[in-house]
């Protein structure tokens, strides 16, 4: 049997779809197959040309009816990613274990639109933000997160809690040579909002953390390597690229933890904010976690947080930023699910 895609518009967006087959069917209704289940679908049509055709999709098939199509949450985008992986990964054996993975993905978050933490489990939100103002003081001592209870770097700390020349070094204090060839820090974070602020448009708002240099100084390689900001009609954007994404474990945290650099960043120039566009190279599912992603998949995404400031801006800086200053409203998510750590 052969199968035909086309484009169609779905609240603004482009969404590939079947719509035929053997030119005789259309699809008529998505009853038991979710938008994330589509889009899996058919990117396994065009990577996989044996993958059978899911006996649920068959049963969505009518012959010569209109299509109709639910609304789309943000969610349904990982949703769908975690599908693909399960059903088209590539399995690999690699440094800490064996893992199904593909190359080169995007997902697009619209942050009036809500807060991109999943809903379909718990993630623990506090570590996020601890680890991202720890990260914008330029520290790299694991003491300062254990003092908070959260424990993400314990797999990587020394004995002293010291991780090396990692994110918080490279964003505040990237060592390099200036035109005159003597040794320099540069601090990018500050680098980038004065920039902001200078030259909105310009699209040199870049900040890097891979500094080849120091790799061999850092307790771990930086996965979220860049990331670059975007200005216009009067909104705040942010792109970040993931080298490598651990993603029934990682990819939930680093999401929401740049969409809240995102409100940081837009709050420090006095934008509104705008859109996260998260891309993944080397993006992977963890053999020891197909069982956890397949109880994730059998859950329906609920309504996403809203991000709200506490209080008006009253002076200070980004720098000054703590947890009491911002809340989420709303979150009401699925339990979390518990899946070992691949250190």
């Amino acid at each position: 049997m052969q199968f035909t895609a086309s484009v169609i518009k779905v609240h603004g967006r482009d969404r590939f779809v079947v719509v035929a087959a053997l030119n005789e069917f259309q699809v008529s209704r998505v009853s038991d197959l979710q938008p994330h289940q589509v889009d899996a679908f058919i990117r396994c049509l065009g990577e996989k040309a044996n993958v059978p055709l899911p006996r649920h999709f068959v049963q969505t098939i009518q012959p010569n009816a209109p299509f109709a199509f639910p609304p789309p949450h943000p969610e349904y985008q990982y949703l769908g990613l975690l599908r693909e992986l399960l059903d088209c990964g590539i399995y690999r054996e690699g440094r800490n274990g064996g893992t199904y993975s593909l190359f080169g993905r995007q997902m697009r978050f619209d942050l009036q639109q809500g807060f991109p933490l999943l809903t379909t489990k718990k993630v623990h939100f506090k570590s996020i933000v601890a680890e991202l103002l720890w990260m914008l003081r330029g520290d790299t001592n694991n003491q300062a997160l254990t003092d908070q209870g959260v424990t993400i770097w314990d797999e990587w700390a020394d004995a002293d809690g010291e991780l090396g020349r990692i994110y918080g070094a490279q964003w505040r204090d990237w060592r390099g040579t200036n035109a005159e060839g003597f040794l320099c820090s540069v601090d990018q974070i500050t680098a980038l909002i004065e920039g902001l602020k200078a030259d909105p448009h310009s699209r040199r708002h870049v900040v890097s953390a891979w500094q080849p240099a120091e790799l061999d100084q850092m307790a771990l390689p930086p996965c979220h390597y860049a990331f670059q900001a975007y200005v216009a009609e009067g909104r705040f954007s942010l792109a970040v690229v993931m080298r490598s994404n651990d993603f029934f474990l990682g990819a939930p945290f680093n999401i929401a933890q740049y969409a809240l650099l995102t409100h940081l960043l837009a709050r420090e120039v006095d934008l509104e904010v705008g859109e996260l566009v998260y891309t993944m190279h080397d993006v992977h599912l963890y053999a020891n976690h197909v069982e956890q992603a397949r109880e994730q998949l059998a859950r329906e995404p609920r309504p996403l947080p809203k991000f709200a400031w506490m209080g008006g801006k009253v002076g200070g800086t980004i720098f000054d930023t703590t947890p009491d200053d911002f809340a989420l409203i709303g979150y009401t998510p699925h339990p979390a699910i518990k899946a070992d750590v691949s250190a």
